[in-house]
């Protein structure tokens, strides 16, 4: 073995080269991993044809797809900032239990599921958007769904008056 000492580089490198004219600017979205986690079945719902189309540049593109499918991936972005957008606008206080509970949890989302059903029943109620899961199987209850996550420290997403998270068996708000 060679007896040298390791360097490493501790300055930032920023590459100030601009895009081509044919790449459509956008802004980056600037969220950290928990509010995209919480936010992504959201942001597949709607964003679904644009990560089509750029997951289909990307095959088609045979290892360029980073720059041949520059502007394929910008309205992938600007579709996500849309959804978060719209969660902030209509849901912020139950957008941020759920990513502050994933954030102190470290991403496990059966430890979030009564911040979950909060904030997926605001999405619905006011933006539209419903989370599903794919190849869920036919008849079985997804794991979203479910009153008892087995590895949670809290099993129990529901309390024995709640009829659903927040709401009386009696129909009232908790």
């Amino acid at each position: 073995m060679a007896n040298r000492e390791a360097r490493f580089s501790t300055d930032v490198i920023i590459d100030t080269t601009p895009l081509p004219d044919h790449i459509p600017k956008v802004k980056e979205i600037g969220a950290t991993s928990a509010p995209l986690m919480s936010a992504s079945f959201f942001i597949g719902a709607r964003c679904r044809p644009y990560n089509d189309d750029y997951m289909q540049c990307k095959t088609e593109s045979y290892g360029r797809g980073e720059l041949d499918c520059m502007k394929e991936g910008r309205k992938v972005t600007r579709c996500a900032a849309s959804v978060l957008d719209d969660i902030n606008k209509n849901c912020l206080e139950e957008f941020r239990m759920h990513y502050n509970c994933l954030e102190n949890n470290n991403h496990q989302l059966w430890q979030c599921r009564r911040a979950e059903r909060l904030m997926n029943r605001c999405v619905f109620q006011k933006i539209g958007l419903e989370k599903h899961i794919p190849d869920t199987p036919k008849g079985q209850t997804p794991v979203h769904l479910r009153d008892q996550q087995l590895f949670a420290d809290h099993s129990k997403v529901l309390r024995s008056w709640e009829k659903d998270v927040g709401i009386r068996k009696d129909g009232s708000p908790a």
